[in-house]
């Protein structure tokens, strides 16, 4: 049952993406470009999600089980360091540069349109990335756990 439910999730938030334009590169770069053709209907979309899920963080923060009787996990870190900061640029300049990111990027690999192979190329790209972080990331958990 959790796995139909959590496919259900994923497909109302793709459609989701795709009726809110944010599978759409091209509407995404426009309202990345502020100096140019600024289209301004995105930040509706990102008020409108940051609004229902302000709510719904709300809600789930005070609960101690999901929805699905599992133990509810929040993140420990609180801290703006430099792996934050240096991936927030990454992750924007890759945004801003293919007008894609993770969510749209998986949506756009599903569909028949133009911006299924630029998809593919960042879906590519954003594995090669997270395999890069885990192989460094490996010899500083090996340390800390030999620490422990």
């Amino acid at each position: 049952m959790p796995i139909l439910l959590s496919g259900l999730a994923g497909l109302l938030f793709g459609i989701g993406l795709i009726v809110a334009g944010m599978a759409n590169p091209a509407k995404v770069l426009g309202f990345l470009d502020i100096a140019g053709a600024w289209d301004p209907s995105l930040a509706l979309v990102m008020g409108g999600a940051i609004g229902i899920g302000s709510v719904a963080f709300a809600a789930a923060r005070r609960r101690s089980k999901s929805l699905l009787g599992s133990s509810m996990q929040w993140p420990t870190a609180s801290g703006i360091d430099r792996r934050l900061v240096l991936g927030s640029l990454m992750f924007g300049i890759g945004w801003g540069l293919a007008g894609i990111c993770p969510g749209p990027a998986m949506v756009l690999l599903g569909s028949s349109n133009s911006g299924s192979g630029k998809a593919l190329v960042f879906v590519v790209a954003m594995l090669l990335g997270m395999l890069v972080f885990e192989l460094l990331q490996r010899p500083t958990r090996t340390l800390a756990q030999h620490e422990a």
